[in-house]
Order: structure tokens, then C-alpha cells, then sequence
């Protein structure tokens, strides 16, 4: 494998990586519908058996019968959710250069509708400010993930979305900004609701924004802030290991990584070691940015 693979593939590590042991995802429009909760467990099963054109054709037909019930009960959620899956499956079956604005728009009405109805679910939040982003309406991915924040200032799928989108646009200040902002504040947020902000996942989250930009030294003060703050916790420890990696320490991130799995859960370990196998970076210089985006699920 040639050096750019290698260095190309420690930055995905990285990114993707430091975002998992976080413990929040921004789950993609498209592979959303596999963490939707089916509404019969029989016809899924069913369609296991089926060829893809008849699994299309019944899809449409439950879509169909779901449309037919809102006309009746707009408010319906078994109903909005049940329409929601439907549509992300069939969307799940196009390959993404076929995907149209259009098709992302039949997803965004059943969200914008559980969104109002279930305000306190932060999920359908999430999912519209993705699905508005892909039909270029950044504005509305940006004012849906300021509507959580506005009540849940802690909500870390909302700040995560929040700046990788300000990333996305280039903007990583903003993201800094809005990071160090809710930290300044997190006493308060805490104080307000209990326990509702992880300060060490938004330090560790901060980090990796540095991290993307290159900002080596912000990056590691962050992630020594954070596990200064919590010392048995391993994600900002095995952060720190990955930065390290990403500049080509390996030596000096070895015990780092080691220090990780070993705080770490059993569900984190493998991936902790494998993280730490990768070969070091000549000219980390030379490396592309690092997104803060996951891949689908």
C-alpha cells in the first residue's frame, strides 16, 4: 500500500474513530431506515425472500397504505413512522447518484411532522437537518439543529451535526466557537438539567476540530483538559493516541493506546488495537482534512 493510502486511511481512522468513542453518530438519511423501528416485524422477514423488484413493489404498496391513512389521521404516528421507514428503504435501494432533491423531499415531510410531534426525541431533529443539507438547504439543516439546542444546549447528536455541518462549510471557527461556548456554560446546562452534558465527549469533540484543521498543539491541550477532567475515562486518551499517530509519534503514541484499551469497554477494545497498527505518517502535512462526518451505517 503506498504511503498517501496509508496516510489517507489514519486520517478516516482518526476522524471516524475519535466521533464513535465520543458515543454519538449522526446516522446518515440513507442508511437511517436500518435504525427506524419496523412496523411489522413479519413483513420484513418476508421480504428477505423476495427479489428486489417485488420488495420495491410491496414497499410502494405499504407506502401507499400509510399515505392513505394520514389523509384520514394526520397526526398518526405509527402511520408517520411506518411512512418514514418505507420511504428511507426504498431511497435505501437507489445508489446515491440517483438520488434526487425530490426523493430526499418525501423524507423530510413524515420528520418535520414526528420533529413537531416529539420534540423531547432529538433523532427526527437530527435526521431532518441531514435530510435539508442534502437538498442544499444548509439554512434549515442549521436553524433545525439550533431548534435542539435552544432547549437542549447539551444534545451532543445536535452539536455534532451542528459542526460538522459549520465544517462542511468551512467555517471551523464557528465550530470552535460554538464548542467552547456550551463548555464555558456547561456548569450551568448541568445545573439546569442534571447530567445532560458529557463535558469530556464535547472537550474530546473540540479536540478533533483542532485535529482537522491541523491545530496540533489546541488539539492536545483539549484532549489533556478532558482527561485531566475524567482520568479513567478513555475516549479523550485514545484520542490523544490518534493525534499522535496522525503526526507520525508512533512511539509516542503506543502507550497511549495501550492505556486506552486498557480503560476502555470490552465493545471498544478491538478497535483501540487495531487503530494503533496503522503506519506512521511521513508528511502528515501532506494529508487531506480529516472530515467530522460518519460514514453510513
Amino acid at each position: 500500500m503506498s504511503q498517501p493510502r496509508n496516510r489517507w486511511i489514519v486520517q478516516v481512522v482518526l476522524a471516524l474513530a475519535i466521533l464513535a468513542f465520543v458515543g454519538v453518530s449522526v446516522i446518515p438519511i440513507i442508511g437511517a431506515f436500518n435504525n427506524t423501528p419496523p412496523s411489522n416485524q413479519n413483513s420484513v422477514s418476508t421480504r428477505g425472500s423476495l427479489s428486489s423488484a417485488d420488495q420495491k413493489s410491496k414497499l410502494e404498496d405499504e407506502v401507499r397504505g400509510y399515505e392513505q391513512v394520514l389523509q384520514r389521521e394526520p397526526e398518526n404516528q405509527t402511520a408517520l413512522k411506518g411512512l418514514l421507514r418505507g420511504r428511507l428503504e426504498l431511497l435505501s435501494q437507489k445508489e446515491k447518484s440517483e438520488v434526487k432533491p425530490a426523493d430526499i423531499q418525501v423524507v423530510i415531510e413524515p420528520l418535520e411532522k414526528l420533529a413537531k410531534l416529539n420534540p423531547e426525541q432529538s433523532e427526527y431533529s437530527v435526521l431532518l437537518s441531514q435530510a435539508k443539507e442534502q437538498i442544499g438547504d444548509r439554512e434549515g439543516a442549521a436553524e433545525a439543529y439550533r431548534s435542539i439546542l435552544s432547549t437542549k444546549p447539551g444534545d451532543l447528536k445536535a452539536l455534532q451535526g451542528m459542526v460538522a455541518l459549520l465544517i462542511r462549510q468551512q467555517r471551523p471557527e464557528a465550530a470552535i466557537g460554538l464548542l467552547q461556548e456550551t463548555l464555558s456554560n456547561a456548569a450551568q446546562i448541568n445545573k439546569i438539567q442534571p447530567g445532560s452534558l458529557d463535558t469530556v465527549a464535547v472537550q474530546v469533540l473540540l479536540g478533533s476540530v483542532h485535529a482537522s484543521q491541523k491545530r496540533y498543539a489546541q488539539a492536545s491541550s483539549a484532549y489533556d483538559q478532558a482527561i485531566k477532567k475524567d482520568p479513567k475515562d478513555f475516549r479523550p486518551v485514545v484520542a490523544k493516541a490518534m493525534l499522535l499517530k496522525q503526526q507520525g509519534k508512533d512511539a509516542d503514541a503506543k502507550p497511549f493506546f495501550d492505556h486506552a484499551a486498557a480503560l476502555a469497554p470490552a465493545q471498544y477494545k478491538d478497535e483501540i488495537n487495531k487503530a494503533a497498527t496503522f503506519s506512521p505518517i511521513p508528511n502528515p502535512a501532506a494529508s487531506p482534512t480529516p472530515s467530522l462526518e460518519s460514514t453510513p451505517k
